[in-house]
């Protein structure tokens, strides 16, 4: 079955279970000021780490260095705020976890290692041969 299609089936059943289960135990009112606190907060730090992803970018830049973390992680905050605004707790869950730096290298860790090893074999020149043009041969 495709990934894409399990995941949007999965994801509101868990959803609406986790609603039933909190809210049968703390209520509905507090279940769904949960919700919106959790919003709010996780989309404040969001922002908060938005900027610090961009800030940390532009250093990288002027080091003349590639900001690969930073693009990998940028993405992955983008994706984090929108699993906070879509009410529930399983997405709040992976969106607080995708928004924390240290879960965030645990998860990009592996990807980040592969990329710097291949960007770091490369060579700061370029190999190639050369011959000498005599004047009378370029005026032909």
């Amino acid at each position: 079955m495709n990934t894409v299609l399990l995941t949007i089936i999965l994801v509101p059943i868990i959803e609406i279970y986790l609603f039933i289960k909190i809210g049968s135990q703390i209520g509905a009112f507090n279940t769904i000021s949960l919700i919106f606190v959790t919003a709010i907060i996780g989309i404040i730090y969001a922002r908060y780490e938005g900027l610090n992803t961009i800030r940390s970018a532009f250093t990288q830049l002027i080091k003349n260095e590639l900001p690969a973390y930073e693009i990998i992680s940028g993405a992955a905050i983008a994706f984090a705020s929108l699993l906070l605004i879509i009410p529930g707790f399983a997405t709040d869950l992976l969106g607080f976890l995708l928004i924390f730096p240290l879960t965030r290298k645990l998860f990009f860790g592996r990807f980040l290692n592969k990329f710097k090893n291949e960007t770091t074999n490369k060579k700061p020149y370029i190999d190639g041969d050369f011959e000498d043009i005599d004047d009378d041969e370029r005026k032909l």
